[in-house]
């Protein structure tokens, strides 16, 4: 049975890749319409400018960090756009809710739902959010909660704009090492603390595509073995905290500048709004007449 390929998968295919319309359509197919197959086909054909399998940020919202003592919180809340992100009931709620989960020590939405509100303990987290729905007209969800071990000799927090944030916990107490690790993760975006983390899935996947574009090279298997162990431990270095170039000295590594402070990452968590939800899009002259026919 012959899948059959919408234009609209084409279009994300060619968002995500850059390649041709006729290559994504093609690779969908060979998918059989599986998204992130179609990316490795055109990966391995070398014809993918950029593999954006991050997806569009487009739900807006706010992050919110609070520390206490050694230990922190970091929630995000998302409102449909940033105009309701920007006012002041939302922000409001908001770090009203970070404060109910620092001191419940709750990390799991739907058990902080139910708690009082700080502030407002005549109604729960949920109850404010629906009041808060009805005030700013606009759909209010509390998204996730990243909360710290307690355990931790230090903690760091970095955010940038109320749209990134981070906390990290070291094994050693220096809060100024920890929010300069922060900073760092926020810009270099890693996504496991070393090498040695990155799971076998995850390495087999990048061997087979970089066996595939060395295919092509002419060159004997064993040279072409080489090549691709050297872009493996690249590719390591590159999604791992301790292989990364330190944003503040590129000159050394994370790895190199904790080892200076005889420090080790212990864990650390890294949130942008919106990341992972794709917002659809609606014309806006569209909204406002329906807005107006409706009232």
């Amino acid at each position: 049975m012959t899948t059959v390929i919408s234009a609209a998968l084409v279009k994300e295919l060619r968002e995500r890749t850059g390649a041709g319309m006729m290559e994504c359509k093609k690779a969908l197919e060979t998918s059989k319409g599986d998204m992130d197959l179609a990316v490795d086909e055109l990966r391995k054909s070398g014809r993918t400018k950029a593999d954006k399998k991050a997806g569009r940020i487009a739900a807006e919202g706010a992050i919110v960090i609070i520390e206490h003592g050694k230990q922190a919180v970091m929630i995000e809340v998302n409102s449909e756009t940033d105009f309701v992100a920007r006012d002041a009931n939302f922000t409001t709620f908001v770090k009203a809710v970070a404060e109910t989960a620092l001191q419940s020590k709750t990390h799991e939405v739907e058990k902080l739902s139910v708690l009082p509100l700080h502030g407002d303990t005549a109604h729960t987290v949920e109850e404010s959010r629906q009041t808060l729905v009805t005030k700013v007209g606009e759909n209010v969800q509390v998204r996730r909660i990243a909360l710290s071990n307690a355990n931790a000799s230090s903690v760091g927090s970095y955010i940038h704009g109320n749209r990134i944030g981070v906390v990290v916990e070291l094994d050693i107490d220096n809060k100024d090492l920890a929010r300069d690790i922060a900073m760092h993760i926020a810009a270099s975006r890693p996504t496991v603390i070393s090498p040695e983390d990155v799971s076998k899935d995850v390495l087999a996947k990048e061997k087979e595509i970089y066996i595939a574009q060395a295919a092509t090279s002419g060159k004997p298997a064993e040279i072409i073995e080489k090549m691709v162990q050297g872009r493996l431990k690249k590719y390591m270095d590159e999604v791992s905290l301790t292989g990364q170039p330190f944003v503040k000295d590129p000159d050394v590594t994370v790895g190199s500048l904790l080892s200076k402070h005889r420090a080790k990452v212990l864990a650390f968590h890294r949130f942008e709004v919106g990341e992972g939800i794709e917002k659809i899009s609606e014309d806006f002259k569209e909204a406002v007449m329906s807005q107006v026919q409706s009232s």
